[in-house]
């Protein structure tokens, strides 16, 4: 009879695939074209630097990117950090170090300022706006609905429906599927600030 892996064989080696898949997935994306939520218009410098000039793109800089400092009252150890006011999330690993922060578009409804856990995820489904969604990863409810990050399948970010309540945290495509391969880790945990 052959000798069987110990399961924290084949979650390690899963863990390692998937995170492997995520990052060239997330490389892919940050080439392709971005979403953009009709509500957020680009600074005056992004967007300068997305059309450039002439000189800028004959002789170029590589860019660095700096991922935004994770707000100070939003506890420790490995989370999901989320800012009402900035509409920013942060994945937050168990050293304290942000590895990777992106903007939102919230829904009509807003989860209260605390800790949570991601209680449930689902791969896909509809929205209450009829868009359909995946990489689901629900944490709180409030008014009678269920609030979770996800981001719309077509990598698309419309608008609220008009009167409707939506509680639905929306992301870009590639940010999601990093989210979703971070929150699904048992017992992750959400810190919502304000």
């Amino acid at each position: 009879m052959p000798a069987r892996l110990p399961s924290w064989a084949w979650v390690t080696g899963l863990t390692a695939g998937a995170t492997a898949a995520v990052v060239v997935l997330a490389v892919q994306a940050d080439r392709g074209p971005h979403p953009t939520a009709a509500s957020v218009r680009p600074s005056a410098s992004a967007s300068a630097g997305a059309h450039g000039s002439d000189a800028s793109k004959q002789k170029s800089k590589p860019k660095t990117s700096t991922v935004p400092a994770v707000p100070a009252d939003s506890g420790m150890g490995r989370r999901v950090v989320y800012s009402l006011g900035q509409k920013r999330v942060w994945l937050v690993d168990a050293s304290d170090k942000a590895g990777r922060s992106f903007t939102v578009w919230p829904g009509t409804v807003s989860p209260d300022p605390g800790t949570y856990t991601i209680s449930k995820t689902l791969a896909s489904t509809t929205g209450s706006d009829g868009v359909q969604i995946e990489h689901i990863l629900y944490f709180a409810a409030k008014s009678g609905l269920s609030i979770a990050f996800s981001n719309a399948a077509d990598g698309s970010s419309p608008a609220p429906a008009e009167g409707k309540q939506t509680s639905g945290i929306r992301m870009p495509k590639a940010d999601g599927t990093a989210l979703w391969t971070f929150g699904t880790e048992p017992n992750t945990k959400v810190t919502v600030v304000k």
